[in-house]
C-alpha cells in the first residue's frame, strides 16, 4: 500500500503568540519572539533571555480541575491538538475511531514537573509528592489526553529524539496513513522546559547565547556573530490524513507530505558529525523516499539554530546533496524569530513550510546583517520574499546524531 498523505490541520503555541494567524503576521513581518526570562529570577544564569509563551493562556485550553494535573508541556501540546484538530474538522465516529491516531511527542517531557516535584520532595518530604507526578511528567501522555478526548482509538505512540521529535513524529504519522495502519494522525512535537534546571543545564553546556542585553537580535543563524541558540518553549502539531478522503469532504489542504528521511550521526552526544555526513544522507533519504531529484527541491527550512559548528555543518551538507543546484535553492531559519522550541520546533517548522508554500510567500532569516563567509548559500536574509515554491523541505536535527527531514509539496 503507497497511499498519499496530506496536512488538512495545523496548530501553534510559540514565542510569536498561540494560533496560526498570530505567528503568521508575525513572521511576515520578521519579528522575534525572544525576550528576557521571567518564569523565574535568571540573575545568576550566564544566559538571561528565552522565547516564552507570553499570550498563552491555560484556561482557555485545559479544565480547571485538570491544569494542575498536567505539566505545563502537555497544556501546550494539548492546545496545539485541539487547535489543529478543529482546523482538520475531521468527525469521529464509531466505525473510524480505530482508524485515527495520535503520535506527539517532546524532547524533554515534564521538566518543570520534575524539578518542582524533586524541589517538594527535599524541603517537604516524599508525602508532598502529587499522585498526579508520574502522568504529567511522561513524554506519551499528550498522545494518551488528546486520544482520550476525542475518542481516537488508532495508533497512539509518541517520539523522543530530541530537537528531532516533532519532525519524526510527523514522517512517521505520514507513513502510518502511507502504508494503511491509519487514516488520519495528529502529529507533532510540544516542549516546556524554560525552567531553572532546562537554561542552567543549556548553559552549563555552552550551548545558549548570551546576547542577553539584545535579546530579539541574539538568534541569528548563519551571522559571524552567532554565539548559540536562543531556548524556546510552545508546540507544533498537524493533523495528517489520507489524501483521497481529504479531497472527498472538501477538506482545507496545507500541503501534501511526500518524503521522510532518517539518519544517524554515530559521531557525538551534542555536536554535530564535522563534514555533515549524518544530515546529508538524512535529506539524501528523504528525497528518495518522494522520489524527486535534488533540482526539484525550491527551498529549504534549516534547522539553523544559529551556534556556531551546527549553521556551517549544515550548510555543507546542502551542498553535498544538492551540489550545484544548492546556490539556487532558497534556505532560511524561522528560529531566528522563534528560537528554538527543541521537540517541537520540527513540527513548528513543518506548519511554517506548508504556509509558505500555500501562501506563495517564503520566510526570512532575520538578524543575518555580516554573512559567516563559510555560509555561503542563499539565506533569505531580513525581508519575506514572495516566491511561489513547488516543493521544500524541512530539516531537524537533535543530541545523540539522530536527523530527521521531511518534504513538502504545494496541492494547487
Amino acid at each position: 500500500m503507497n497511499r498519499r498523505v496530506v496536512i488538512t490541520g495545523v496548530g501553534l503555541v510559540t514565542p510569536l503568540g498561540t494560533g496560526t494567524e498570530k505567528n503568521w503576521s508575525a513572521l511576515l513581518a520578521g519579528q522575534s519572539g525572544i525576550g528576557p526570562i521571567t518564569r523565574f529570577d535568571p540573575t545568576e544564569y550566564s544566559c538571561r533571555i528565552a522565547g516564552e509563551c507570553r499570550d498563552f493562556k491555560v484556561e482557555d485550553w485545559v479544565t480547571a480541575k485538570d491544569i494542575k494535573k498536567m505539566d505545563p508541556f502537555i497544556h501546550f501540546g494539548m492546545a496545539a491538538c485541539q487547535m489543529a484538530w478543529e482546523d482538520a474538522g475531521i468527525q469521529v465516529t464509531e466505525e473510524n475511531a480505530e482508524r485515527m491516531g495520535v503520535i506527539v511527542g517532546s524532547g524533554i517531557g515534564g521538566l518543570i514537573s520534575i524539578q518542582n516535584q524533586a524541589m517538594s520532595l527535599k524541603e517537604k518530604g516524599p508525602r508532598r509528592i502529587s499522585p498526579f507526578f508520574i502522568p504529567m511528567s511522561l513524554v506519551n501522555l499528550i498522545s494518551g489526553h488528546v486520544a482520550i478526548r476525542y475518542g481516537l482509538k488508532g495508533p497512539n505512540h509518541a517520539v523522543v529524539t530530541a530537537c528531532a521529535t516533532g519532525t519524526h513524529a510527523i514522517g512517521d504519522g505520514m507513513r502510518l496513513i502511507k502504508w494503511g495502519y491509519a487514516d488520519a494522525m495528529i502529529a507533532g512535537g510540544s516542549e516546556a522546559a524554560v525552567c531553572e534546571l532546562g537554561v542552567g543545564g543549556f548553559a552549563a553546556a555552552k550551548a545558549l547565547s548570551t546576547r542577553n542585553d539584545d535579546p530579539t537580535r541574539a538568534s541569528r543563524p548563519w551571522d559571524r556573530d552567532r554565539d548559540g541558540f536562543v531556548q524556546s518553549e510552545g508546540a507544533g502539531v498537524v493533523v495528517l490524513e489520507e489524501m483521497e478522503s481529504a479531497i472527498r469532504r472538501g477538506a482545507n489542504i496545507y500541503a501534501e507530505v511526500i518524503g521522510y528521511g532518517m539518519s544517524g550521526d554515530a559521531h557525538h552526544i551534542t555536536a554535530p558529525e564535522p563534514t555533515g555526513d549524518g544530515a546529508t544522507r538524512c535529506m539524501r533519504a528523504a528525497l528518495k523516499d518522494a522520489g524527486i531529484s535534488p533540482d526539484q527541491v525550491n527551498y529549504i527550512n534549516a534547522h539553523g539554530t544559529s551556534t556556531p559548528l551546527g549553521d556551517q555543518v549544515e550548510t555543507e551538507a546542502v551542498k553535498r546533496v544538492f551540489g550545484d543546484h544548492a546556490k539556487k535553492v532558497m534556505v532560511s531559519s524561522t528560529k531566528s524569530m522563534t528560537g528554538h522550541l527543541l521537540g517541537a520546533a520540527g513540527g513548528v517548522e513543518a506548519i511554517f513550510t506548508a504556509m509558505m508554500l500555500k501562501h506563495g510567500v517564503i520566510l526570512p532569516t532575520i538578524n543575518l546583517d555580516n554573512q559567516d563567509p563559510a555560509c555561503d548559500l542563499d539565506y533569505v536574509p531580513n525581508t519575506t520574499r514572495q516566491h511561489q515554491a513547488e516543493v521544500a523541505m524541512s530539516n531537524s536535527f537533535g543530541f545523540g546524531g539522530t536527523n530527521a527531514t521531511v518534504i513538502l509539496k504545494r496541492v494547487p
